[in-house]
Protein backbone atom coordinates (compact mmCIF):
# COMPACT_ATOMS: atom_id res chain seq x y z
CA UNK A 1 0.00 0.00 0.00
CA UNK A 2 1.14 3.81 -0.86
CA UNK A 3 0.53 6.69 0.84
CA UNK A 4 -1.74 9.05 -1.52
CA UNK A 5 1.42 11.41 -0.73
CA UNK A 6 3.87 8.41 -2.67
CA UNK A 7 1.77 7.93 -4.67
CA UNK A 8 1.24 11.71 -6.22
CA UNK A 9 4.77 12.23 -5.70
CA UNK A 10 5.78 9.61 -7.54
CA UNK A 11 3.49 10.62 -10.17
CA UNK A 12 5.25 14.08 -9.73
CA UNK A 13 8.37 12.42 -9.94
CA UNK A 14 7.69 10.86 -13.30
CA UNK A 15 6.22 14.05 -14.76
CA UNK A 16 9.38 15.94 -14.32
CA UNK A 17 11.58 13.15 -15.99
CA UNK A 18 8.71 12.93 -19.13
CA UNK A 19 9.57 17.21 -19.24
CA UNK A 20 12.96 16.60 -19.48
CA UNK A 21 12.70 14.22 -22.13
CA UNK A 22 10.58 16.41 -23.95
CA UNK A 23 12.94 19.00 -23.57
CA UNK A 24 15.81 17.48 -24.94
CA UNK A 25 14.07 16.46 -28.17
CA UNK A 26 13.83 19.05 -30.67
CA UNK A 27 11.21 19.47 -34.17
CA UNK A 28 8.21 16.91 -34.32
CA UNK A 29 10.49 13.91 -33.33
CA UNK A 30 8.90 10.44 -32.88
CA UNK A 31 10.90 10.93 -29.48
CA UNK A 32 9.08 14.45 -28.30
CA UNK A 33 5.68 13.12 -29.47
CA UNK A 34 6.18 9.56 -27.98
CA UNK A 35 7.18 12.02 -24.45
CA UNK A 36 4.11 14.17 -25.14
CA UNK A 37 1.80 11.83 -25.77
CA UNK A 38 2.74 10.00 -22.35
CA UNK A 39 3.34 13.08 -20.62
CA UNK A 40 0.22 14.15 -21.54
CA UNK A 41 -2.37 11.09 -20.79
CA UNK A 42 -0.72 10.60 -17.31
CA UNK A 43 -1.06 14.50 -16.55
CA UNK A 44 -4.72 14.54 -17.65
CA UNK A 45 -5.89 11.24 -15.46
CA UNK A 46 -3.48 12.16 -12.13
CA UNK A 47 -4.88 15.53 -12.16
CA UNK A 48 -8.45 14.36 -12.08
CA UNK A 49 -8.34 11.50 -9.74
CA UNK A 50 -5.90 14.11 -7.45
CA UNK A 51 -9.26 16.68 -7.20
CA UNK A 52 -11.53 13.76 -6.75
CA UNK A 53 -9.57 12.23 -4.43
CA UNK A 54 -7.26 14.42 -2.81
CA UNK A 55 -8.36 18.00 -2.77
CA UNK A 56 -11.76 16.92 -2.26
CA UNK A 57 -10.81 16.06 1.78
CA UNK A 58 -8.50 18.89 1.75
CA UNK A 59 -11.83 21.17 0.77
CA UNK A 60 -13.54 19.26 3.58
CA UNK A 61 -11.72 21.80 6.41
CA UNK A 62 -12.38 25.44 5.76
CA UNK A 63 -8.67 26.47 5.88
CA UNK A 64 -7.91 24.11 3.86
CA UNK A 65 -10.26 25.37 0.76
CA UNK A 66 -7.85 28.12 -0.59
CA UNK A 67 -5.02 25.84 -0.97
CA UNK A 68 -7.23 22.93 -2.49
CA UNK A 69 -9.05 25.83 -5.19
CA UNK A 70 -5.97 27.45 -5.65
CA UNK A 71 -4.08 24.10 -6.99
CA UNK A 72 -7.50 23.60 -8.95
CA UNK A 73 -7.57 26.86 -11.07
CA UNK A 74 -3.49 25.66 -11.60
CA UNK A 75 -4.55 22.75 -12.84
CA UNK A 76 -7.23 24.30 -15.12
CA UNK A 77 -4.30 27.13 -16.36
CA UNK A 78 -2.30 24.02 -16.90
CA UNK A 79 -4.46 22.10 -18.92
CA UNK A 80 -5.43 24.60 -20.91
CA UNK A 81 -1.74 25.45 -22.04
CA UNK A 82 -1.94 21.51 -22.73
CA UNK A 83 -4.82 21.65 -25.40
CA UNK A 84 -2.84 24.88 -26.81
CA UNK A 85 0.29 22.85 -27.06
CA UNK A 86 -1.94 19.98 -28.55
CA UNK A 87 -3.23 22.30 -31.62
CA UNK A 88 0.12 23.52 -32.41
CA UNK A 89 3.08 22.18 -34.66
CA UNK A 90 5.00 21.01 -32.27
CA UNK A 91 8.44 21.82 -34.71
CA UNK A 92 7.51 25.61 -34.23
CA UNK A 93 9.27 27.68 -31.93
CA UNK A 94 5.97 28.90 -30.31
CA UNK A 95 5.55 25.49 -29.37
CA UNK A 96 8.35 25.12 -27.46
CA UNK A 97 8.20 28.88 -26.25
CA UNK A 98 4.65 27.65 -24.73
CA UNK A 99 5.86 24.38 -23.40
CA UNK A 100 8.41 26.31 -21.96
CA UNK A 101 5.96 27.95 -19.98
CA UNK A 102 4.33 24.81 -19.47
CA UNK A 103 7.42 23.19 -18.34
CA UNK A 104 8.24 26.30 -15.96
CA UNK A 105 4.32 26.49 -14.15
CA UNK A 106 3.92 22.55 -13.63
CA UNK A 107 7.22 22.47 -11.69
CA UNK A 108 5.99 25.13 -9.81
CA UNK A 109 3.01 23.36 -9.02
CA UNK A 110 4.36 19.99 -8.25
CA UNK A 111 6.97 22.29 -5.84
CA UNK A 112 3.77 24.10 -4.27
CA UNK A 113 1.42 20.70 -3.59
CA UNK A 114 4.63 18.78 -2.05
CA UNK A 115 6.12 21.47 0.09
CA UNK A 116 2.35 23.27 1.03
CA UNK A 117 -0.68 21.17 0.55
CA UNK A 118 0.88 18.58 1.73
CA UNK A 119 1.27 19.71 5.12
CA UNK A 120 -2.13 21.12 5.27
CA UNK A 121 -4.00 17.91 4.32
CA UNK A 122 -1.70 16.03 6.47
CA UNK A 123 -3.50 17.68 9.39
CA UNK A 124 -7.30 16.47 7.60
CA UNK A 125 -6.10 13.06 6.36
CA UNK A 126 -5.39 11.08 9.16
CA UNK A 127 -1.92 8.95 8.68
CA UNK A 128 -3.65 5.61 9.13
CA UNK A 129 -6.24 6.44 6.59
CA UNK A 130 -3.18 7.62 3.92
CA UNK A 131 -2.89 4.33 2.68
CA UNK A 132 -6.70 4.18 1.62
CA UNK A 133 -6.14 7.55 0.40
CA UNK A 134 -3.38 6.16 -1.89
CA UNK A 135 -5.36 3.08 -3.42
CA UNK A 136 -8.33 5.48 -4.20
CA UNK A 137 -6.48 8.00 -6.10
CA UNK A 138 -4.85 5.29 -8.20
CA UNK A 139 -7.79 3.34 -9.21
CA UNK A 140 -9.36 6.44 -9.84
CA UNK A 141 -6.34 7.31 -11.93
CA UNK A 142 -6.88 4.13 -13.70
CA UNK A 143 -10.06 4.83 -14.37
CA UNK A 144 -9.37 8.07 -15.99
CA UNK A 145 -6.67 7.48 -17.69
CA UNK A 146 -8.77 5.08 -19.93
CA UNK A 147 -11.29 8.58 -20.04
CA UNK A 148 -8.63 10.90 -21.26
CA UNK A 149 -9.43 10.91 -25.05
CA UNK A 150 -13.18 10.66 -24.42
CA UNK A 151 -13.26 13.86 -22.32
CA UNK A 152 -10.94 15.89 -25.01
CA UNK A 153 -13.52 15.15 -27.51
CA UNK A 154 -16.11 16.41 -25.44
CA UNK A 155 -13.86 19.40 -24.52
CA UNK A 156 -13.31 19.93 -28.61
CA UNK A 157 -17.39 20.16 -29.19
CA UNK A 158 -17.92 22.36 -26.14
Amino acid sequence: MTSIYDAIKADHDRHRDLLADIADTSGASDARKQAWTEFYCDVKSHAAAEEETFYSKLMSKTWGQDAARHSVTEHAELDGLMEELNGMDMASSGWLNKFNKLKHDYEHHMDEEENEVFDRARKVIPEEETASFGDRFRERKRKEMKLVEEKREDQLED
